[in-house]
């Protein structure tokens, strides 16, 4: 998948996508779990809409079950897309193309 640098950065400017990122690292989650995870600050289609941007973006990964949908981080995009932004934004400090990196 291409990155797309503006993309990946509105995805993570939201401190609620923030929070569903975290709980969605290394383990997989239904809308429902999401929203028990967030102490129910946050209500289902509200967290639907939010993973849906975190879809479109590539940051989580999506497996269906039936009529459930659970969600993942997608940690390989992750490094992608914040190499991505090195590179663009950073290329003096980019360890990628090194040796010994």
């Amino acid at each position: 998948m291409k990155v797309d640098p503006v993309l990946f950065a509105k995805a993570l400017a939201d401190e609620t996508r923030q929070d569903i990122m975290r709980h969605l690292c290394c383990s997989w989650l239904s809308v429902n779990d999401v929203v028990d995870a967030l102490g129910g600050k946050v209500n289902q289609p509200t967290v639907s809409h939010h993973l849906k941007k975190l879809e479109d973006a590539g940051l989580v990964k999506v497996r269906q079950e039936g009529r459930q949908r659970f969600y993942t981080l997608n940690q390989k995009q992750m490094t992608v897309c914040c190499g991505t932004l090195i590179q663009k934004f950073a290329p003096e400090h980019d360890t990628s193309s090194k040796e010994g990196a």
